[in-house]
């Protein structure tokens, strides 16, 4: 089973800058998450994302901010003509001064936890910001690369992520985050690729917390607070996300998918799909039948 995670190269490569369009770029982009932060500008024609449990309908003009280690995946809106801007960078790049601005990786985790606000914004969100003419910025100096290109992209995101924690500010959002150890915050991050590699598995939570020398209450504590919500339920999201890639791009039936993914059985995988999408994969997949590729892998038996 193909994992989630999408490598990438924060180190040698910290900004990734590309445009995709409709007549070079195919839909749909499947579910993943990576440590980059990456925002999404739509220039022409509209798109259909889903970030966690939320889905968003973008308008050019409007961009999307996907926070690190947030599952995302990307449709075409039905046969209509796009165009958008994509930029993936290292967060961490971005320090703010002031002892009262909250760390941007914790800001953005809190954020990404929360059912609201939104992530997706539009021009009239930053009236004081020209969105075309700030993203057009950006894809010249990451298309130029002139010196110090990569120092003015992130000094851009700067501006732009204090107006963005201004807005969450004055809707009563408070960024006061609890200490956590270097060492504690690189054991979260690898926790998540383990539980994106072994999702298909029996996972024991109180074995998986000795993996990482903590006691079973503190890790609890621990990733609720940094990814807001249970460790149960964030495996059990992976496993739902990976369903849905089968369902979209394979024609593997229920049980196949079953026990590819890590659900008991069938029927399992049916009340547990069910009660998150409200329909059975059965009808997700009909009623997405056309995003499913022309050359899928042939039924097992």
């Amino acid at each position: 089973m193909k994992n989630l995670f999408e490598y990438s190269d924060i180190l040698h490569s910290p900004i990734e800058a590309f445009s995709c369009c409709s007549d070079s770029f195919s839909m749909p982009v499947k579910s993943h998450w990576h440590y980059f932060t990456e925002v999404l500008y739509l220039q022409e024609g509209s798109l259909l994302v889903s970030c966690n449990d939320s889905v968003y309908h973008i308008k050019p003009g409007s961009f999307i901010l996907f926070p690190p280690q947030t599952v995302h995946a990307l449709a075409a809106d039905q046969d209509r003509p796009f165009r958008y801007f994509c930029i993936k960078f290292n967060l961490n790049r971005i320090q703010l001064t002031g002892s009262y601005l909250p760390n941007l990786s914790f800001a953005f985790h809190k954020i990404a936890t929360m059912t609201y606000p939104s992530l997706l914004f539009t021009q009239e969100d930053l009236s004081e910001l020209n969105l075309h003419d700030f993203f057009v910025t950006l894809e010249r100096e990451a298309l130029e690369k002139k010196y110090g290109y990569d120092a003015y992209i992130y000094s851009l995101f700067s501006t732009l992520f204090l107006r963005l924690l201004r807005i969450w500010h004055c809707q009563g959002i408070c960024f006061n985050p609890e200490s956590i150890s270097e060492s504690e915050e690189q054991s979260m991050q690898d926790i998540l690729v383990y539980l994106d590699r072994h999702s298909q598995e029996n996972i024991n939570i109180e074995a998986l917390a000795h993996k990482y020398n903590m006691s079973y209450s503190y890790f609890a504590k621990l990733f609720l607070k940094h990814y807001g919500q249970s460790c149960k339920q964030y495996i059990e999201f992976i496993r739902l996300n990976k369903v849905e890639n089968l369902l979209l791009f394979t024609d593997y039936d229920l049980n196949y998918i079953a026990a590819e993914t890590g659900f008991a059985d069938c029927s399992h995988l049916i009340r547990t799909f069910k009660k998150r999408y409200q329909i059975t994969p059965r009808q997700f997949r009909q009623k997405h039948q056309t995003t499913v590729s022309s050359s899928l892998p042939a039924k097992l038996g």
